[in-house]
């Protein structure tokens, strides 16, 4: 296995850190390392991802990992890059998107140690604990004394709003990072975690509260940060359409991420692959050496989309990814396709394809619910000039009945043109 440091920067991994120190003694195992998550949402996005494959990079080094839940942190926002105050969540609603994103954590994990085969160690750790037995005194003398208001100031996030005259930062919002800090105080104090690993924008946060910890108890602790990702256009990493990917499938469904990485253009595959999947760096090269002898087969785009969804999702998912993209876009028997299907997989390729449950329409109605076409008028027009298919035969007698169609009486594959499905289930 390579050293750490090596590792990272080969999967382009890794942008700052504090020292080569920390990569000696997480090269040698049994150190601990944190990263937070925000209960804002109750869901995870692809851009996240990110930080999985970092934090597994140093647990298959034998490292614990503590995954922080933001909860007390979540109760008042970061002031981030936002122009205005924003509005808090409850309690319920915190806790119900903490329990949510520590499953889906734990799914994403298990996955990795059936491909890592080994055994990660990691803790859940809410920082809701740290501060519910704590007074405002309490927060005074153990948080606020060792940082300045001109530290504080400092900031970026922070003095973009109080040198505007246009907007304003509430002290609720200022007073965040402080409890940013503590939360590694705490984490080192209680659990002898020495690192944290977290985004490259917050670098200058990350090395305030090494020294700070440094002051406190003058014991030496680390931060390490991984690149804001672009892609080779410059458009955000882990966004389709402007909005963000979850890695809850029921809103972002697994096709849907295996289809973003299909759509990978060649110059982002090598790094894509070295990010976000576990092939080995040098297996990457060799990958791509091949792919650029003939790019047009999107051979290794198709490998790169399997691998991710089956580290989030599972193999199973994968599987059924791969089944559903063959459909829309490979040139395979459509029918055989459908009757070698299990009925999981064929409701799912019709939830892709916008299909629908029929319930008895005729003709035109079934082509106007499927959106094939806008009226029956439209549906009219469209059987008769040679445009729709059902089971892959041409209809255009515009009193057909497809009563008697239905693969194994259950299924029915409808086609306008050349590349319009849709699954129509009985």
């Amino acid at each position: 296995m390579k050293t750490l440091k090596q590792e990272l920067q080969d999967r382009w991994l890794l942008y700052q850190f504090t020292n080569d120190e920390l990569f000696k003694k997480f090269d040698e195992g049994k150190w601990s390392f944190y990263c937070g998550f925000d209960p804002t949402a109750d869901s995870l996005h692809l851009w996240n991802f990110i930080g999985f494959m970092v934090w597994v990079h140093l647990m298959r080094r034998w490292n614990k990992y503590f995954a922080l839940t933001w909860w007390a942190t979540g109760m008042i926002w970061d002031p981030g890059w936002k122009d205005s105050e924003r509005t808090f969540l409850d309690e319920e609603v915190l806790n119900k998107n903490q329990d949510k994103i520590s499953k889906q954590m734990i799914g994403i994990f298990k996955n990795l140690e059936d491909f890592t085969k080994t055994k990660f160690k990691y803790d859940f750790v809410n920082n809701k604990d740290f501060y519910k037995d704590m007074n405002f005194l309490d927060f005074l003398r153990i948080v606020w004394k060792y940082i300045t208001v001109n530290s504080m100031i400092s900031k970026d996030t922070v003095k973009k709003r109080i040198e505007d005259p246009d907007k304003f930062i509430s002290y609720t919002e200022f007073s965040y990072q402080l409890l940013q800090w503590y939360d590694f105080c705490k984490l080192f104090k209680d659990d002898s975690v020495t690192l944290q690993v977290w985004w490259s924008d917050q670098w200058w946060n990350l090395l305030t509260w090494v020294e700070l910890i440094r002051k406190k108890y003058d014991k030496e602790v680390h931060a390490l940060t991984r690149p804001l990702i672009t892609d080779s256009t410059g458009k955000k990493f882990g966004k389709s359409e402007g909005n963000a990917m979850f890695l809850d499938k029921s809103k972002t469904s697994p096709y849907f991420i295996y289809q973003y990485f299909m759509n990978t253009s060649d110059e982002d595959i090598s790094r894509y692959m070295k990010m976000l999947t576990l092939i080995e760096t040098e297996e990457v090269d060799e990958i791509v050496k091949k792919h650029l002898k003939s790019p047009e087969k999107r051979e290794w785009q198709r490998l790169l989309a399997y691998k991710i969804v089956e580290i989030i999702h599972s193999s199973k998912e994968a599987k059924l990814a791969e089944k559903i993209s063959e459909f829309m876009f490979g040139n395979e028997d459509k029918i055989e396709l459908i009757k070698s299907s299990d009925k999981k997989e064929i409701e799912s390729i019709s939830k892709e394809v916008w299909g629908f449950d029929y319930s008895g329409e005729n003709l035109f109605e079934t082509i106007v619910k499927s959106g094939l076409a806008t009226s029956n008028t439209d549906a009219r027009k469209a059987v008769e000039s040679g445009a729709i298919y059902i089971n892959e035969q041409k209809v255009t007698d515009v009193k057909y009945d497809f009563s008697k169609d239905f693969i194994d009486k259950k299924y029915l594959l409808l086609r306008k043109w050349k590349k319009n499905y849709k699954i129509v289930v009985k």
